[in-house]
């Protein structure tokens, strides 16, 4: 999705035109955005993907942490009018240390400035990206056989091999993989799976995983970067690849794969650029944990906590997600995915994940 910088500029102005023409009506300027809650994302029946619904906030100048919203609002927009205008980009972190100098602009935390940035975002439904703001990192890596075409620093595309123009670390995804920035030109792949931790997507890697089954390996690196998602998303669509996402077993891992296949709550707004409703979840599960026998430790009250939060989420309404939630709460236990060492280190690679893709019906044993 390619967004010209005239339309961006036009609908960020629109914005503080909106509060201007309240001010000269003689009204309380507000502006008004989707309650960003578990409690208000339904099912877009169209994208299958989750959406903001039609919970309402107002953040309105009545107040004096409502006119303090609208100032540092306005700040915003301001930097990112002017950062656009002089061809320049800004990471998150950047401006939050930039709004020391603007006075009642200034934020207390970088958390506040991050959220005044997103809901920019919702009210002019369009993507960060679009404002030039980026975070600290970047997204993760992939490897594979993926031709792709990177816009290089003087603006001319150059082509890369995922698998033959890399080293052991893969591709590192840049925090922008719109259309103007990277092109997909092929893959020659069956899959792509989609990995949590750098351990496990080393050790995949190391043990010819990607060339062995025909995948495309990408690392999540935790919680995955909106970047890594939305790469995700490309793929899937344009070249009609499965996504399979293979993560510890526990609640924030579980949590993981909710981001990329359902859609983060934080994002939902734009969830259908970066979800993936096809992705299926590979492992490790409660069940894995059981049948396995694998190391485990002992679930904490805050892991207890959000899987109870999870039997309420809607994105985890599912036979599936249920049953997996109540069995790692009846035994209170959660495992890594390097727990699978237990029983060697081509464990993985030969035993249980072509099992677990076979079982899916990704691959043929």
């Amino acid at each position: 999705m390619v967004i010209l910088q005239k339309d961006v500029e036009m609908k960020l102005r629109s914005i503080v035109e909106k509060i201007y023409g309240d001010l000269m009506a003689g009204e309380v300027p507000e502006l008004s955005l989707p309650s960003r809650t578990k409690n208000n994302i339904v099912l877009d029946e169209e994208n299958l993907v989750w959406r903001y619904g039609s919970q309402m906030v107002s953040r309105k100048a009545s107040s004096t942490d409502g006119a303090g919203y609208l100032i540092k609002t306005i700040y915003v927009i301001e930097f990112i009018l002017d950062m656009m205008r002089s061809g320049k980009s800004s990471t998150l972190r950047e401006m939050y240390y930039i709004s020391e100098g603007w006075n009642l602009g200034k934020f207390h935390s970088q958390s506040e400035s991050n959220l005044t940035a997103e809901d920019l975002e919702v009210v002019s439904n369009l993507l960060r990206e679009d404002f030039k703001l980026r975070p600290e990192e970047n997204g993760a890596s992939v490897i594979g056989n993926l031709t792709i075409e990177e816009r290089n620093r003087k603006g001319i595309f150059k082509r890369i091999n995922c698998k033959d123009d890399v080293g052991d670390a893969g591709y590192q995804i840049p925090y922008s993989v719109e259309e103007d920035k990277l092109r997909i030109v092929s893959g020659d792949a069956d899959f792509v799976l989609a990995i949590e931790t750098g351990g496990m997507f080393d050790r995949l890697v190391e043990n010819g995983f990607d060339e062995e089954l025909n995948a495309i390996l990408v690392h999540l690196k935790g919680q995955p970067a909106r970047s890594t998602r939305r790469l995700l998303k490309r793929l899937n669509t344009e070249l009609n690849l499965p996504v399979i996402v293979f993560t510890d077993g526990d609640p924030w891992s579980f949590r993981i794969f909710a981001s990329v296949a359902y859609g983060a709550i934080k994002t939902a707004h734009i969830s259908q650029y970066l979800a993936v409703p096809t992705a299926e979840f590979v492992g490790i599960t409660a069940t894995d944990i059981l049948t396995y026998d694998l190391p485990t430790d002992r679930l904490s009250e805050h892991d207890v906590d959000a899987l109870n939060s999870e039997l309420k989420d809607p994105r985890f309404n599912t036979d599936f997600w249920k049953s997996e939630i109540e069995i790692m709460l009846k035994t209170g236990k959660k495992a890594e995915q390097q727990a699978l060492a237990k029983y060697g280190l081509d464990f993985v690679t030969t035993e249980y994940l072509p099992e677990k893709l076979s079982q899916l019906g990704v691959i043929r044993r």
